[in-house]
């Protein structure tokens, strides 16, 4: 069972106490009473919506990419309370940059459904965002958006903005150079950046034991200067309550914070042929199951009077007929063209180019 702790102790970038924070047993019990978030009774219903949104999401998402309506799909199933509890705890104004397995992060964050799946099928109106909208589309290069959120959050010290830039990756996400580099230079410089490791104990084969010797992820924050917390990923208030402490921690310019939720995601690593089975040992997935985030929420809110099958049913219907309306949506998009590709290749294209621009829109219009 996790210790109790205080945030505000943790938040230190001299902390080395990287006892995991939690907030609700698996069994929905409240075990730290002082971590319990303050929102209201609307809030924390709104918060196992999202949850089960995104599991209905999930769920839509492989039946289509199954049926060949959607390309590139990464699992999200287990990770529910890991992805919401955290966009939840962000505001507007803060920004986003997730990688390929976060777009419920994105779609919370304001994303319109339809342009999900534009991006899942390759299309370029999926990374067509309006000027208002501060997030940045899904990363395929693993780790790369650390360096880069490293970058937004230094732009918004220096445009003297309250606000933060977010980021997610995965285990194996932090064995990579960019990781270094990202939290190491807004450490450096104080960039308002939260960046969050989500520990699934898996890079598609490789365990956890093998990307580091480290007891914990987090505490590869030290070598950063900052901060570094872990908390039980599969319980949405604990990673609420942490997610705000750090947000309010970095735009007070105190700097960065490294998060790492400890999660576990039911199902291959993404539907291109990983097959977990294969290489992870057995029990694991049923040992987890016991940890469900929706389980484990939905008892917390049931305990309270807060919610019922009814109302779950309801929010079940509700994200079926979003989906249908969505996927509508994408396939009333333009078929590209390969002119097209090239246009948005070069602001101004070469001679080369501008010919093979011409010859193939000749075909295009016949």
């Amino acid at each position: 069972m996790a210790k109790k702790v205080k945030i505000e102790d943790l938040l230190r970038p001299d902390n080395f106490n990287f006892d995991m924070v939690q907030v609700l047993s698996p069994e929905g019990k409240v075990v730290n009473k002082d971590l319990l978030p303050d929102l209201s009774d609307e809030e924390l219903v709104q918060l196992m919506e999202d949850m089960v949104w995104s599991r209905i999401l999930h769920e839509r998402s492989t039946a289509l990419n199954r049926q060949g309506r959607l390309g590139f799909y990464a699992p999200t199933f287990g990770q529910e309370a890991s992805q919401l509890g955290s966009v939840a705890a962000l505001k507007p104004e803060d920004y986003i940059l997730p990688g390929y397995r976060d777009v419920p992060q994105l779609i919370k964050h304001g994303l319109p459904l339809h342009k999900a799946f534009l991006w899942s099928r390759g299309h370029v109106e999926g990374n067509n965002y309006p000027a208002d909208f501060n997030a940045y589309p899904p990363q395929i290069i693993i780790g790369a958006q650390y360096v880069q959120a490293m970058g937004v959050a230094l732009g918004l010290k220096k445009n003297g903005k309250d606000a933060v830039a977010a980021t997610w990756t995965g285990d194996g996400g932090s064995s990579q150079g960019d990781f270094y580099e990202g939290i190491n230079f807004a450490g450096a410089y104080k960039a308002p950046a939260i960046f969050f490791i989500q520990n699934n104990g898996w890079a598609i084969s490789t365990p956890r034991s093998l990307q580091s010797a480290a007891p914990t992820l987090a505490q590869k924050a030290v070598a950063a200067g900052i901060p570094g917390i872990q908390v039980d990923g599969m319980d949405i208030l604990a990673v609420y309550a942490v997610t705000k402490a750090a947000r309010d921690y970095a735009v007070a310019g105190n700097g960065p914070v490294l998060i790492e939720t400890m999660c576990y995601r039911f199902g291959p690593h993404t539907l291109s042929g990983d097959d977990p089975t294969r290489y992870q040992p057995d029990g694991v997935q049923e040992e987890w199951r016991a940890k469900d985030p929706l389980i484990r929420f939905r008892t917390y809110l049931e305990s309270k009077g807060l919610w019922s099958q009814e109302k779950e049913e309801a929010v079940i219907e509700r994200t079926k007929e979003e989906v249908k309306e969505a996927i509508k949506l994408a396939d009333q998009a333009p078929k590209q063209k390969i002119s097209d590709f090239l246009k948005n290749m070069y602001e101004t294209p070469d001679f080369i180019t501008a010919e093979q621009i011409k010859k193939f829109e000749a075909k295009e219009n016949n």
